[in-house]
């Protein structure tokens, strides 16, 4: 399977919609996913939106419980890797990354336009 880098730097804002869960790799025993170093496998739903109102929701799964990424939080995502997937008829794009953190709120406020810090 081919990795594709994906340039997180041109998806806009990101933002967790739903919290790190442990990925699971056998749904009958509930055996929870590792990586290659033994590190158990999280995902994180995360909202990508760019310009205009549309907003996409993809999975990203990532090594090790990322730490403060809560729902709602504005998030940067390091070494975001797209892998297109085939089993039968079923087909589709799968997301891994080395990393999610969260962004502090003063980080994101700053950026914020004028008029939406609340400011004095």
């Amino acid at each position: 399977m081919q990795s594709i880098p994906v340039d997180t730097t041109r998806l806009g804002v990101l933002r967790c919609a739903v919290g790190p869960e442990p990925k699971i790799a056998d749904f009958e025993s509930k055996e929870v996913k590792k990586d290659r170093d033994g590190n158990t496998v999280y995902t994180v739903a995360v909202t990508v939106r760019q310009d205009g109102r549309r907003v996409s929701v993809i999975e990203i799964a990532v090594p090790g419980e990322p730490k403060g990424v809560v729902e709602g939080s504005e998030v940067r995502v390091t070494g975001l890797e797209a892998f297109a997937w085939a089993m039968g008829d079923r087909h589709g794009i799968s997301f891994r990354a080395a990393a999610i953190t969260p962004i502090p709120a003063l980080a994101s406020s700053v950026t914020a336009p004028a008029g939406k810090g609340g400011g004095a």
